[in-house]
């Protein structure tokens, strides 16, 4: 892949040292975050820079959702996607502009709240490419897009867009792109090809049963023990349904039945998650589930057939290789240090938005955490101790993580943007 011309790419980058709201935007985000579905004051923090830049500027798709865009002539269409929630995390870092907010999510429940996965730092980089590349638009030509996307925390943010007009709102892009602050070394930047975040799937369960008084259970049937049998029987899923090669994941995270000890319950339901990396073992997963969460049922004489429904699902992110390799090549001829990324098993909402337009992507992650710290903690084997996204602790450094995300951001649209319009 031929990267963009180096004294292209550099003249625009050269702006960042100007950006000196950049830290004090970050600082803000991070100080007020907001729960999924609820980022009214960060989407506004987004749409007042945006204008002021000069984009084109759409509000509240989806619920909270912003897009800019910025026309710069006949060329290419790049969309950049971050994403704006945070979460109802206690934050604990210690740090002096640690959050201390509080925000109520949608069942009314009040929770304390913090950017444990990030966020903050996705827009800032965003709106300090936007800057760049509104302030440098004399050396490329098309459209650049920079999304700002509610809710990924709950996975349906992206799809809250898409059903509120996204793709008729907006030009088509030629490529989406996106990215994510992890515990790796700060100042590194992680990309693969192909499968990058797993799909995630929810599963509700429910076993009808017949309920009846504790101290006679020959005249119930106890939906407490199928599910309990559905639950063990599970585990084999994973282990004798895949290859030792493929990976799954089943995880039973709620089982709820039942209101008092001497009261057998007329039903039980469990929640599971199911990640996969590819959409076959996916189908093989949930088909085994099927068969052991009806065979138990049956086995014990339900008195009706158990309701299994799916929700929350997440797409795999599977970064497209030709896109993946010119943004990797984009990087590395710019001097950032770009390593070969790793599987994940979180997952993302983000490619909901290039499947959408059926268009390719890549999305690569950014490490944020000191250097210093991370080089002591890997020479002596205990990178484990490196809080992850969703900790209490997660507190990337500001510097260089600001400054790189930016770039990475910026080189990597530039790879796919045109060349200045003569």
């Amino acid at each position: 892949m031929t990267p963009p011309p180096p004294a292209r790419t550099d003249a625009v980058l050269a702006g960042l040292d100007a950006l000196t709201w950049l830290e004090d935007t970050y600082r803000d985000l991070h100080r007020h975050p907001e729960l999924s579905h609820g980022e009214v004051r960060s989407a506004g923090i987004c749409a007042a820079r945006l204008r002021e830049l000069g984009y084109e500027v759409s509000e509240q798709i989806g619920g909270t959702g912003v897009v800019g865009v910025l026309r710069n002539g006949e060329g290419p269409t790049v969309l950049f996607r971050a994403d704006m929630d945070g979460l109802p995390v206690r934050e604990d870092t210690g740090l002096d502009y640690a959050s201390t907010a509080t925000d109520t999510d949608r069942e009314g429940i009040e929770h304390p709240t913090m950017h444990a996965c990030g966020h903050d730092f996705h827009m800032t980089w965003l709106l300090g490419a936007a800057a760049l590349l509104a302030a440098g638009r004399e050396h490329w030509s098309g459209t650049f897009i920079a999304l700002f996307q509610p809710a990924e925390e709950t996975g349906d943010g992206a799809i809250a867009m898409i059903e509120d007009g996204l793709v008729e709102r907006l030009p088509r892009p030629d490529v989406a792109l996106g990215q994510h602050v992890g515990g790796a070394r700060a100042g590194s930047l992680h990309l693969r090809p192909g499968p990058t975040m797993s799909r995630s799937e929810n599963l509700k369960v429910v076993v009808h049963g017949l309920g009846g008084h504790g101290s006679m259970p020959q005249y119930t049937i106890d939906p407490v023990v199928v599910a309990s049998a559905i639950v063990m029987n599970l585990q084999t899923v994973v282990s004798r349904t895949l290859a030792a090669t493929e990976f799954g994941v089943v995880t039973v995270g709620l089982l709820h039945a039942g209101t008092k000890a001497n009261i057998i319950p007329a039903s039980a339901e469990l929640h599971l998650n199911i990640r996969s990396y590819d959409d076959a073992v996916h189908d093989r997963i949930v088909a085994a589930i099927t068969r052991i969460v009806n065979g138990q049922a049956a086995a014990a004489g339900c008195p009706r057939e158990p309701e299994i429904s799916a929700y929350d699902q997440v797409p795999l992110t599977d970064n497209d290789p030709e896109v993946i390799a010119r943004v990797r090549a984009a990087l590395e001829a710019a001097g950032e240090h770009v390593v070969d990324g790793e599987k994940i098993t979180g997952s993302e909402d983000f490619s909901w938005l290039p499947h959408a337009w059926g268009i390719p992507y890549a999305y690569w992650f950014v490490g944020g955490w000191d250097q210093a710290a991370f080089d002591s903690l890997e020479a002596a084997g205990r990178l484990l101790e490196i809080p992850s996204n969703h900790s209490p602790f997660f507190g990337p450094v500001m510097h260089p993580t600001l400054e790189t995300g930016v770039r990475s951001a910026v080189v990597s649209s530039l790879a796919h943007l045109g060349a200045a319009a003569s």
